[in-house]
C-alpha cells in the first residue's frame, strides 16, 4: 500500500497539494481556529529538528485528505530558536522543503515568535504536540508529553490517541 502506479501523476500537480508556508505567532493560529467555526480543527506544533514530531507528521497529512470537508489541519512550526543571526526565514528552506515533501496542502506557519516564547506561552514543556479544537472552536483535547505513561516511548500518536478522538467528535 502506498506505492502510486507507474505513471501516476506527480501529486504535486493536483491543486489540493499545494504547500504554502506564511510567517506568523500562535495569534494567527488562533484567528484561523476562529475562522474555521463548524469544523474540527488540528493543530500540530513540530520542529524539522524533532524526530517524533517529523515521524507524526505524515498522519495530519493524512487525517486532512480522510476528511477534507470536516476537519481544518494547521501546521505550527517552532524550528526559529530567537538567535538573531538566525531569523525565522533562515529555517523557511529546510522547512518548505519538508512540507513539500509530505503534501502538506493546509495553512503552515513558521513561528516568527521564538521556540522558547511559545513553550512558555502556552505552557508547554516540548513537542511533538496537538491541539484538537471542536467544532464550537473550543479546545477539546491537548495531546503532549502530559500523557506520558511509565514505561512508554511516546505520549501519543495519532493513529492510537488523536484518530479515534477526532472519530468521536466529528460523530458528535
Amino acid at each position: 500500500t502506498g506505492v502510486a502506479p507507474s505513471g501516476a501523476a506527480d501529486e504535486k500537480s493536483t491543486p489540493s497539494s499545494t504547500v504554502a508556508l506564511t510567517d506568523g505567532t500562535w495569534k494567527d493560529v488562533e484567528a484561523l481556529i476562529a475562522k474555521s467555526s463548524g469544523k474540527v480543527v488540528v493543530v500540530d506544533l513540530w520542529s524539522t529538528a524533532c524526530l517524533p514530531c517529523m515521524t507524526e507528521f505524515p498522519n495530519l497529512v493524512a487525517l486532512q485528505k480522510t476528511h477534507p470537508d470536516q476537519i481544518v489541519c494547521i501546521s505550527f512550526n517552532l524550528d526559529y530558536a530567537g538567535i538573531k543571526s538566525k531569523g525565522p526565514e533562515y529555517y523557511r528552506p529546510k522547512v518548505e522543503s519538508f512540507l513539500k515533501k509530505q503534501g502538506a496542502g493546509f495553512a503552515n506557519i513558521l513561528s516568527t515568535d521564538a521556540a522558547d516564547k511559545v513553550f512558555e506561552d502556552l505552557e508547554l514543556t516540548s513537542i511533538p504536540a496537538v491541539y484538537v479544537y471542536g467544532k464550537g472552536g473550543k479546545l477539546a483535547k491537548r495531546f503532549d508529553d502530559s500523557l506520558l505513561e511509565e514505561g512508554k516511548e511516546e505520549a501519543f500518536t495519532y493513529k492510537t490517541d488523536i484518530n479515534p478522538f477526532i472519530e468521536k467528535l466529528l460523530a458528535k
